[in-house]
């Protein structure tokens, strides 16, 4: 089993500062957020890119070279099999708040980030948890 999903953060978001809801602390890992349901760690996804929205990441290209820059990934790859498999273009802007974009987009990265294929009905119930408690 992948770090991300023995964590239960599918994202494989770092350690920061940022707080989210469902996140374990302390982490008992020292490099990734520990999330309590997989359904928390697919909504801290949904809101990370959100927040890069907001602050001008719009496209699937400029947020996943944010998210995983090329100093320490194959971002070209990561972009093109996202892209792919959620059926998005990398260089339009996507609506961080519409569910039929953002849940095939998060499934893939999270698909990238583990090698395994997102389990929808967790994804669904973080955008669940997402809407219910925007950031």
């Amino acid at each position: 089993m992948s770090r991300g999903l023995r964590n239960f953060n599918p994202g494989n978001i770092r350690i920061s500062k940022t707080k989210y809801l469902g996140e374990v602390q302390p982490s008992q890992d020292r490099a990734f957020k520990q999330f309590s349901t997989m359904a928390w760690g697919y909504r801290a996804m949904f809101v990370l890119l959100h927040t890069y929205s907001k602050n001008g990441y719009q496209t699937l290209r400029q947020m996943i070279n944010r998210y995983a820059p090329p100093v320490e990934n194959h971002t070209d790859n990561y972009i093109n099999s996202v892209s792919k498999w959620a059926g998005v273009f990398t260089d339009v802007p996507l609506d961080t708040l519409d569910p039929a974009e953002m849940i095939p987009v998060v499934s893939a990265m999270s698909r990238v980030e583990n090698g395994v294929p997102a389990v929808e009905a967790d994804v669904r119930e973080g955008w669940r948890l997402f809407m219910q408690h925007k950031p």
